[in-house]
């Protein structure tokens, strides 16, 4: 199909006559490049804030005396609440324009970034983190919907790669940089350290953004029982996913209940997304295939990017005993081949068909998982070298080229509402991911260590033989010597069928790939003059 509308600088040329020569698009100007890159900024930040945590989580509970089970809020709260905001962003983009809908989500993040820094018990953390999540969610779909919308398709090998970058480095590396800065200074500068960044980014906002006018007419019509609904749908689900699996799911009552409510608020938010005159979000970009299939893509790419950032440091800590600052280290080896294959992801993706790079991204991923499947209890840096190359240069890849044909085929009108579902998407991912991850590690683990008990039994020559070691070593304990050699050995077993449980997730992560890089060819190639209208 061709579009037919006029060419604009938001867009790129529509298909030409036979015979006539292609109208060159208009070059893109230093003022909106500037206003762009101070966006993609806010949006590095944003992310970055999901993860940058993870490595630090027990210097955070120690200064604010939290313990183990209130100490996952720190994250599930930012979590639970960017879900709920970054769909809502659409609607809200278009009634008040990109500028202030992006200022004022850069300015309250700063200010709750502040704050978070400032906590001295974890319920005021918990508060702020979510204040963060909610108020710096606003910033992620702007930007995806500001690349398609402001530049031109043959700017979109500069752009696409731009933003495929931040989207997925910045979960990569949010660990290595929370354990630098908290190894080299305190937890509290993981939030300090978005201050200054955050004034610019708004100050440039206020001053350069100028993409779109703002249509306050839409604001009589705001579904606030669909805003209300979505919250409670996402919110409770995002809850349920994340706590599920350390309180044995359907075993615990408030999993129940929540997963009750989540049940009755999406029958509502569905209800009206369908009903409503304008919706509080707009579910039809659905109806286009490449979409529907991209953000299927992005589903389980989310599943591999948070999956992996979570995995990777879980196994360094428990199994490894590394710091916050050795797990950042060895980290910080996919962000480098991520940033290293990013500007090559662009032009290939204008080269070839866009389909095959995804493929490629998928089987390299699956290939990496694999090679991390044979993983044991002393595996180290250089063990992890080769799967996490793999994974940097296979989500660049996936990212850039996925991104593209979601977006990039949709008419300019839809780009606003479809960047917050395609984000939103690789969230609920990431989510589920999580939750299969931590029940397939609980699960395998006492799997493994039943069966691994099955053999430690008194006249197996192995067992025997390693338990009189291990009591050599424990000689000068006198009597006690026995009962310690014994704990050890258990310790060696459950580390054992721990390892075990990692490389049974590291292994179904594969499979899920692999499998799907047979839906690959469900995907449109976007027609390289088209200006965004759907296919």
């Amino acid at each position: 199909m061709t579009d037919t509308s006029p060419a604009s600088p938001s867009s790129a040329p529509a298909g030409v006559p036979a015979g006539a020569a292609p109208v060159a698009d208009p070059p893109i100007s230093p003022r909106k490049l500037i206003a762009f890159l101070a966006m993609v900024l806010g949006m590095f930040m944003a992310i970055l804030d999901i993860q940058i945590v993870s490595a630090s989580l027990t210097d955070i509970q120690a200064g604010l005396s939290a313990s183990a089970d209130e100490i996952s809020w720190v994250q599930t709260a930012y979590l639970i609440a960017e879900v709920v905001m970054i769909p809502l962003s659409g609607f809200l983009s278009r009634a008040f324009s990109t500028r202030w809908l992006f200022a004022v989500s850069a300015a309250g993040f700063t200010a709750t970034s502040f704050l978070c820094a400032t906590a001295t018990s974890i319920d005021e953390m918990i508060v702020y983190r979510a204040l963060q999540g909610f108020i710096g969610g606003g910033m992620i779909p702007a930007v995806f919907a500001a690349a398609y919308t402001v530049f031109p398709r043959s700017k979109q090998p500069i752009v696409s790669p731009m933003i495929g970058l931040v989207a997925t480095l910045a979960p990569t590396i949010g660990p290595t940089i929370g354990g630098y800065l908290t190894e080299l200074f305190s937890w509290h500068w993981l939030f300090l350290v978005n201050i200054v960044p955050g004034i610019l980014v708004t100050v440039a906002t206020i001053t350069l953004v100028d993409f779109d006018e703002p249509d306050l007419k839409l604001l009589d019509r705001f579904d606030w029982i669909g805003l209300l609904s979505m919250a409670g749908f996402l919110g409770s689900l995002e809850f349920v996913l994340e706590e599920g699996p350390g309180d044995d799911w359907f075993d615990d009552g408030m999993i129940v209940a929540f997963s009750a409510f989540c049940a009755a608020c999406a029958l509502v938010f569905f209800a009206r997304v369908f009903t409503a005159k304008d919706p509080i979000v707009d579910l039809r970009a659905f109806a286009n295939r490449n979409f529907a299939t991209g953000a299927s893509f992005g589903f389980v790419m989310g599943i591999g990017l948070y999956g992996l950032t979570y995995l990777y440091p879980l196994y360094l800590a428990q199994v490894r005993g590394y710091s916050a600052l050795m797990i950042g280290e060895t980290m910080f080896v996919t962000g480098i081949c991520m940033f290293l294959t990013a500007p090559f992801a662009g032009r290939l993706a204008a080269k070839i068909d866009p389909r095959i790079m995804v493929a490629v991204g998928f089987l390299g991923f699956g290939l990496g998982t694999w090679e991390a499947s044979k993983i044991t209890a002393e595996w180290d840096f250089w063990e992890l070298f080769v799967p996490q190359v793999l994974r940097g240069c296979s989500l660049m890849l996936c990212m850039v080229t996925i991104t593209n044909l979601s977006l990039g085929t949709l008419p300019m009108s839809a780009v606003k509402n479809a960047s917050g579902l395609f984000n939103v998407m690789r969230n609920l991912g990431g989510a589920v991911g999580l939750a299969v991850i931590n029940t397939i590690l609980n699960n395998r683990l006492d799997l493994h260590l039943f069966r691994l008990k099955e053999h430690l039994t008194w006249g197996n020559e192995t067992a025997e033989g390693t338990l009189a070691t291990i009591t050599q070593g424990f000689a000068g304990l006198g009597s006690l010597a026995d009962t310690a050699a014994l704990k050890q050995m258990s310790l060696m077993v459950r580390q054992q069928a721990n390892v075990m449980a990692f490389a049974d997730v590291f292994l179904a992560i594969t499979v899920i790939f692999v499998v799907l890089v047979a839906a690959t060819p469900l995907m449109r190639q976007a027609k390289s003059g088209g200006g965004g209208a759907g296919h």
